[in-house]
């Protein structure tokens, strides 16, 4: 059995910091933290010399990076390139993401990420797949082409694939009743890109969808009369995913967010495309061009088009930007998404848990990266 200690770096564990402690690691999880004195002595030393030391990022929404997009290619070599790409900028769990698209293409991301898993792509947690059930009045960036109901052989095609799936759906396009079935499969549900009531959105959460895709974004949103999707999504204990990019939420309205619901349940996301994580500065999105502008993502038409983000950049926008304390946002980029996904061996450093952790320097860049122990 390998073993190795990992000191000199700040710890965060998930809850709180410790100093002049390490972190044993044996084989692909954690044996122990103890004070870096207290090290058995046969472990093999690492010095980080300084920084921090966190569980690594988990970023449930990950459309591309360095140049790939899954939709574009649905391989398996398109999810480890995803996936390599954006273990550079600290991410060590991920669900490469699949939007609205004809089924054939959705059917071959479900099998690509089945793939990974089966051969030990060990960033890979699941699949999410965003549309094709949404609402054409807030489609964003989705084709309109291939929107379109739930069917009982999309349900049975869910409920069939072999490796853990986040669904979103418009919660008035998709009933409850059909969200109360593909939540009993073990698909988490999520609600997004509709222009839903706020009691339409809360009977989907009544019926087991946990969660909200990018909170603000291409939903209905909050007014006095009439809260929408966003003060659904506010007034509710469901988790949120946020794109903290300077782009696509106001810094206000991050803030707003973060009092309502708080480190435990909002969930940085990327929402990264072929752009992020050193890819081009444009691409094609079924046959449509989307292009990098000042770190924008947009269609010829100014739609935003996804995100040019990593998860890297998304903690340093919340404390250089929104002033936000560093264990909170730690927190929102790990702890808080592993929770989502059911995952307690993930997204904290604690004995018992895989050893898939970051190393960031006192500039909050990424250093160094290991998932289940490597």
């Amino acid at each position: 059995m390998t073993t190795r200690a990992l000191a000199g770096a700040r710890i965060f564990d998930g809850d709180q910091y410790l100093d002049d402690h390490a972190v044993v690691i044996e084989n692909a999880r954690i044996a122990a933290i103890v004070p870096r004195a207290g090290l058995p002595p046969s472990a093999e030393m690492v010095n980080l010399a300084g920084g921090i030391l966190s569980a690594g990022f988990i970023d449930v929404q990950v459309n591309g990076g360095g140049g790939a997009l899954l939709n574009h290619n649905p391989s398996i070599e398109t999810v480890k390139q995803i996936a390599a790409s954006h273990r550079k900028f600290g991410t060590t769990g991920l669900l490469p993401t699949v939007i609205t698209d004809a089924p054939d293409v959705i059917t071959a991301a479900i099998a690509a990420v089945e793939h990974a898993i089966n051969e030990s792509v060990t960033s890979v947690l699941g699949i999410h797949i965003e549309g094709p059930f949404l609402d054409v009045a807030r489609k964003g960036a989705h084709d309109s082409r291939f929107i379109r109901p739930i069917t009982d052989q999309d349900i049975a095609q869910l409920k069939a694939a072999k490796c853990p799936v986040m669904l979103t759906v418009a919660p008035n396009r998709v009933t409850p009743e059909q969200i109360r079935t593909l939540t009993s499969f073990g698909i988490r549900v999520s609600l997004g890109h509709s222009d839903a009531t706020s009691a339409e959105a809360a009977a989907a959460i009544a019926a087991g969808a946990t969660a909200f895709t990018h909170i603000f974004n291409a939903m209905s949103q909050l007014t006095g009369r009439e809260p929408g999707m966003v003060g659904a999504a506010l007034a509710c204990d469901a988790y949120a995913g946020l794109i903290a990019d300077g782009h696509h939420v106001h810094p206000d309205a991050i803030r707003a967010a973060l009092k309502a619901k708080g480190r435990d349940r909002i969930m940085l996301i990327s929402d990264a495309m072929p752009t992020a994580a050193g890819g081009p500065a444009s691409f094609e999105l079924q046959g449509r061009k989307v292009t990098r502008r000042k770190g924008k993502l947009t269609l010829e038409d100014g739609t935003l088009a996804g995100s040019n983000l990593t998860m890297d950049e998304a903690v340093r926008y919340c404390i250089h930007t929104l002033g936000l304390e560093l264990g909170d946002t730690l927190r929102m980029a790990t702890r808080t998404p592993a929770g989502f996904l059911g995952r307690k061996d993930l997204g904290r450093i604690a004995r018992g848990a895989l050893a898939s952790l970051v190393h960031l320097g006192d500039d909050l860049q990424v250093k160094q990266t290991w998932i289940n122990g490597t």
